[in-house]
């Protein structure tokens, strides 16, 4: 089998080729995406050239771990059958290149246990589930708290707030330098850091992926509070150890979601408690992929792009 894929060669150096498939074995899937997403957190990170060393990185490499479609074939005994409408985070079955990601592709190959049903309906919002997923797993959990400060109002920080308020607590305070992106608040307010006088947060998410303003968190947080890094951070994280000693600050990394974050978050898109509404802002066709990642990567109006490979060949 070949597919048409998204091939990442370098740094700044992305095409669209095609690429032999590793055939299929017991317990695997074989999907035609439909969309898929483009990060602009990790997957960033490896086109600007930024990304630390990363088990299973090297180029080329096919991007994406955000991909809706179809299962196209189904093994004997699959839970799946041909036609169900699923969600991937990728796959690594790709003959020269490195599938650390492996989602940006018209057809792909994964073991069934890393794919999960969706509802046919959600469409490109389908390919936001990862997301989802990543906000519910730094919030739920046992010792975990929700946020009453979110920082960044990208998708990650509205996917937060919007968790926040489905789980019935207080709407969160989301704090945004960039003024265009303080639109679209769903039932919480959106500020500037200048213009939030408390000092009181018990628990404060960073999902702007910079650890510039973590001085400021440690200040705004109560005794004992807790500052969650939800996002992805290349550069060293450091702070003044007096003003976290004197409010006995406590940190914590939020890592990858599991497969039980996946299926919760699925439950509550399906249930109507999570909106994933209103969340993407650009599509383009996966012919033109490279604009597309370009566009995703430096357009500061861009929230979330998505590439629809249904015209893919």
């Amino acid at each position: 089998m070949q597919t048409t894929a998204v091939i990442l060669k370098g740094p700044k150096d992305l095409t669209l080729d095609v690429l032999d498939i590793t055939p299929p074995t017991d317990g695997d899937l074989v999907i035609e995406v439909n969309h898929s997403g483009i990060s602009t957190g990790t997957e960033k990170l490896f086109w600007s050239g930024a990304m630390p060393p990363f088990p299973g990185m090297g180029f080329p490499l096919v991007p994406g771990y955000e991909a809706a479609g179809v299962v196209v074939e189904a093994g004997k005994g699959s839970v799946y059958k041909t036609g169900d409408n699923v969600f991937v985070p990728g796959a690594n079955c790709y003959e020269g290149a490195f599938g650390l990601f492996g989602g940006a592709s018209k057809l792909l190959v994964s073991n069934e246990d890393r794919v999960t049903k969706i509802d046919a309906g959600l469409e490109a919002e389908g390919s936001l589930l990862a997301l989802a997923a990543t906000a519910r797993h730094a919030m739920a959990g046992q010792g975990k708290a929700v946020p009453d400060l979110i920082v960044g109002h990208g998708v990650l920080g509205r996917l937060l707030a919007r968790l926040t308020i489905a789980a019935g607590a207080p709407a969160p305070t989301v704090w945004e330098i960039d003024p265009a992106r303080h639109t679209g608040a769903q039932g919480y307010n959106v500020i500037a850091p200048e213009d939030d006088a408390r000092r009181d947060y018990t628990s404060v998410y960073d999902a702007s992926g910079s650890v510039k303003g973590l001085g400021d968190l440690i200040g705004r947080i109560v005794k004992g509070g807790e500052i969650v890094l939800a996002g992805f951070y290349t550069d060293p994280i450091t702070f003044a150890f007096p003003p976290a000693f004197m409010k006995e600050a406590r940190f914590r990394i939020a890592a990858e979601w599991t497969r039980d974050d996946l299926v919760a978050t699925r439950a509550l898109v399906e249930s109507g408690a999570l909106s994933l509404a209103g969340l993407i802002t650009h599509t383009a066709a996966a012919a033109d992929a490279p604009a597309a990642y370009e566009t995703a990567f430096s357009n500061p109006d861009c929230l979330k792009m998505i590439l629809n490979w249904k015209d893919a060949s």
